[in-house]
């Protein structure tokens, strides 16, 4: 599977974009978020990458960021949500007012986004509300340390499945017991360990 690709930017349009790896041309379907911030022609870009395989169709997605790829996994995972329309919601909303408007029920704002209709917003909001960490809450409930380490590690417990609150709870008494220091690794480890305790 190809999870990134750096290369020359050989031909840019708003749904896809050519990227010359050693002779090889990638043809990569981006958001338009990414598009606007594209260099170019000629210069080299770094895309994170999702593979998109299915039985008679092998497409690869680009992201300038990991966040945006992160979001467009989630959305396909939703039901009656392809990578088509993944896309457009990427192009339609910011990665940062998609999670908000997940982690508030903004159906409003779901609803406003072209391609996404009442009951697809919906389903995001059930499927998906548990699944992001809004970017307001990069230090979680008074957690003291690194805001960004917290808000990833918070986000990786997340989608394991545990719910918000109990991966607070882990990772606020890993951080009590261990101090602040720790690396995203090591506070992942030690959350899972106590999250594993019966």
């Amino acid at each position: 599977m190809i999870s990134q690709i750096c290369g020359r930017l050989v031909y840019k349009s708003p749904h896809e974009i050519v990227v010359d790896v050693q002779g090889i041309g990638y043809g990569v379907k981006v958001p338009l978020s990414t598009f606007y911030e594209l260099p170019g022609i000629g210069e080299e870009v770094l895309l994170q990458v999702h593979t998109y395989v299915r039985e008679d169709t092998l497409h690869l997605y680009g992201f300038l960021t990991q966040k945006e790829k992160e979001l467009f996994c989630l959305l396909i995972g939703v039901s009656g949500v392809g990578p088509r329309l993944a896309i457009s919601v990427l192009s339609g909303i910011s990665a940062q007012d998609l999670e908000r408007a997940l982690k508030d029920g903004d159906l409003f704002s779901l609803t406003r986004i072209p391609g996404v209709g009442r009951k697809t917003a919906e389903r995001m909001l059930v499927e998906l509300k548990d699944k992001v960490v809004a970017p307001e809450t990069a230090a979680v409930n008074g957690i003291q340390g690194k805001g960004g380490m917290v808000k990833d590690a918070l986000s990786a417990l997340v989608n394991l499945g545990y719910t918000k609150g109990m991966a607070e709870q882990a990772i606020r008494d890993v951080m009590r017991e261990k101090g602040d220091d720790l690396s995203l690794e090591q506070l992942l480890k030690e959350s899972l360990r106590l999250l594993a305790r019966p």
